[in-house]
């Protein structure tokens, strides 16, 4: 397992910062990062649409003290490149797959939110064998209208990402979050600004175009849903749709948040993801199948 001490097959450069680059099969590239014990479980952290793998700043340093933690930047996103054209979840699914096998790492509990709860949905069926445990927050199994996406992919490709960055910040979080935390959503809107408008209009098109519903009832893995109860994007409801054919009824946990919950309520976040990856609670699932 390459858990970030050494290079893999010369496909993975280091930066400074800790963080990696792995080049995929398609020439595309992944930025990637460790943190934690070598050794310990590895949990996946897959970002949202809009954001990097900074994100998860907030759940790092209690992740890492009990999980090998693995962050990568979604394809077009953040340090990842952006390669022109449309995406789909299958190709971002497949960018996980290749990165853990490129890494040699075969079992994993995965975590995303929003994009990367979308992701895990399709790895959760696809890949069932090399997910733990799942932990889907702010997320849906489909999220039309596609003309509504497509809008958004046209006018971001026509006028560039501040076109459409009022409106990520007010579906990310609550009037009284962005109040009162000015400084980190001023920096979270940064980033989304300057990101390439190609890879976001990319990842866009893999939303508009995806509609898992069909295969929820595939989802057998112990599975955490997360739910921002104030998220105008993936709400409530999306969640009740998601779960509602899984044929292993989900925990869920509600928060008092919109879309990046993980940012607005850390604390709950954070504590909500390793109860569920507890091992008293892993032994506890397991002799309940």
């Amino acid at each position: 397992m390459d858990t970030g001490t050494s290079s893999t097959e010369g496909r993975s450069t280091h930066r400074a910062d800790g963080v990696r680059e792995f080049t995929l099969g398609d020439g595309a590239r992944l930025a990637y990062r460790w943190d934690g014990p070598v050794g310990a479980p590895v949990l996946v952290l897959s970002n949202a649409l809009g954001t990097s793998l900074g994100m998860w700043d907030a759940q790092i340093g209690a992740f890492s003290r009990t999980h090998r933690v693995l962050r990568y930047d979604t394809r077009g996103h953040g340090r990842s490149s952006s390669p022109p054209g449309a995406y789909s979840i299958d190709r971002l699914g497949r960018d996980v797959l290749e990165l853990l096998d490129g890494l040699s790492v075969p079992r994993v509990h995965f975590c995303g939110l929003s994009l990367g709860g979308m992701i895990g949905q399709w790895l959760a069926v696809h890949a069932h064998e090399r997910i733990e445990r799942l932990v889907l927050a702010n997320t849906a199994p489909y999220l039309g209208p596609a003309e509504a996406w497509q809008a958004r992919i046209e006018t971001v490709m026509r006028d560039g990402m501040d076109a459409v960055a009022d409106a990520s910040v007010a579906r990310w979080f609550t009037p009284r979050f962005s109040t009162a935390h000015p400084r980190e959503v001023a920096e979270l809107r940064e980033a989304l600004v300057s990101m390439s408008r190609g890879g976001y209009a990319g990842c866009c098109a893999a939303i508009r175009d995806m509609d898992l519903r069909p295969i929820a009832r595939l989802i057998h893995a112990p599975t955490l849903l997360i739910v921002g109860v104030q998220d105008p994007s993936t709400s409530p409801r999306d969640a009740a749709l998601l779960a509602g054919p899984m044929p292993r009824p989900p925990e869920r946990v509600d928060l008092r948040a919109a879309e990046l919950s993980n940012v607005e309520r850390p604390g709950e976040f954070t504590r909500a993801v390793l109860d569920f990856l507890a091992p008293s609670h892993l032994e506890q699932g397991a002799a309940t199948l």
